[in-house]
Parts: C-alpha cells; sequence; structure tokens
C-alpha cells in the first residue's frame, strides 16, 4: 500500500508516518511538506493523508487535482479547524481527523481506510469481455468512460480508443454492475468518470457529454450519491 503523508509542520509528518509503520509496518510511507512537491512527486497513491492549511497550493486545492488524476484516492484531510471539514466532504474526503490527532482515533480511521483503500483495489481490476468484428478482447472497466448503443452495435468509449462490438446494452450493465449506470435507454455511463450534471446530461472526464433521461434524474442523483458516500461502492 504505497501512503502519501502532506503536512508543512515537520513534526506532524514524522508523527504520522511513525502511527502509519508502527500499525501498518508493510506500507511505503513518503512524506511532503507541501501541496506543490505531493503534485510534483506524481506518484499514485492509495491513501493521501492532507493537510488543509498550508501555504502555497492549500490541501483542498491540493486534493481536487489528485482527485482529477484518481478518483479511487482514499483522501484523509487533517486540519486544526472543524469548519474546514465542510470543503473537505465537498470533494469526497473519505474522512479527516481534527489537530491534536490522538493514537486512538488514527488507529480508527487508518484502519477503516486500508479497508477501503483495498475494496478499491480490487474494484479496479474488473475487466469487460466483448467481441467486435474480428476478435475478442478484454477492457479493464476503469478505462470505460461510457457505452452507447448504435443499431445493433455498441461503441465502447474508453480513455484511449472508441470500440465497436457486438453486445447488448442490458447484458453489459448487468456484467459491469453498480458502478455504472444506465442514464439513457442508449447509454451507460461510468459513474467514476462523471465530472458534472444537469438534469438532461452528464459531462464525463475528458469533456465528454452523454444524455441523462430527465425522468431518471432523481433516480440517477440517488445513485450517485450513494456511490461517493460508499467510496465507489453502490448496492443495485
Amino acid at each position: 500500500m504505497d501512503i502519501a503523508v502532506v503536512d508543512d509542520e515537520k513534526v506532524i509528518r514524522e508523527y504520522i508516518r511513525e502511527m502509519i509503520e508502527n500499525q501498518k509496518p508493510d506500507c511505503n510511507v513518503a512524506c511532503f511538506s507541501s501541496g506543490e512537491e505531493l503534485l510534483a512527486a506524481a506518484k499514485p497513491f492509495d491513501i493521501i493523508f492532507l493537510d488543509i492549511q498550508m501555504d502555497g497550493i492549500n490541501g483542498i486545492e491540493a486534493a481536487k487535482e489528485v482527485r482529477e488524476k484518481n478518483a479511487d484516492i482514499v483522501l484523509i484531510f487533517i486540519t486544526g479547524i472543524k469548519e474546514y471539514v465542510f470543503e473537505a466532504l465537498d470533494i469526497y474526503a473519505f474522512h479527516y481527523l481534527i489537530k491534536p490527532v490522538t493514537k486512538q482515533k488514527f488507529t480508527e480511521v487508518f484502519e477503516q481506510a486500508l479497508r477501503e483503500a483495498g475494496l478499491r483495489k480490487m474494484r479496479r481490476k474488473k475487466q469487460l469481455f466483448i467481441n467486435t468484428r474480428n476478435k475478442g478482447i478484454t477492457i479493464d472497466a476503469d478505462n470505460i468512460l461510457y457505452i452507447e448503443s448504435v443499431s445493433r452495435k455498441v461503441e465502447i468509449h474508453t480513455t484511449q480508443e472508441v470500440i465497436e462490438a457486438y453486445a447488448v446494452l442490458g447484458e453489459l450493465e448487468t456484467q459491469l454492475g453498480g458502478s455504472f449506470y444506465r442514464c439513457h435507454r442508449g447509454y451507460l455511463v461510468n459513474m467514476a468518470h462523471i465530472k458534472e450534471y444537469k438534469s438532461d446530461c452528464i459531462t464525463l472526464t475528458g469533456g465528454n457529454t452523454v444524455y441523462l433521461t430527465k425522468k431518471k434524474y432523481g433516480e440517477f442523483v440517488n445513485a450517485y450519491m450513494w456511490y461517493l458516500q460508499n467510496g465507489g461502492a453502490i448496492n443495485v
């Protein structure tokens, strides 16, 4: 498990690092003194402990950039001011720790974060096997932005390419599970890649837009909120 600790106070960075290593010795821990250092590292982390009040790029701003690159990161904010908690929730923080951080509270939150990070890793491994015109191929579900039904085929829009396949949208919906939502009879969208939504459309990572049936808007919002609140897991 790769973990980052970001705080401009060295004593706090070392305190958090020590508690991580005592509780989970096999974790790889990297420490940073600023949001700029974290972003410059350009390394994928499973869990990030992030101070909110820092000079330059603060924790909230750094988290937004990190979240755009990896929606699955487990973010835990560290703050001395409770009012910042609401800003943290806006970017789907997994938890927050109020300074001074006690060992008991840290142990409890870190154990929860380890379980959640493990679940997210497992979900990222989901794959979809489909038949194209000339061959059968396997696609990582995480790389799928959305799937569109076109005549008797589907177009699978991934982060790299568009793949045409012979399949039925309803069957793909069943295979892919709860992280995908049927927002329109012709579209199946990966909720991990949703950037924003309106009453009639959903905008995805990279700027792609798909239709959202207005009569399903309320159902979609409930499903999406459940998805976010459960760290990417949704019951269907």
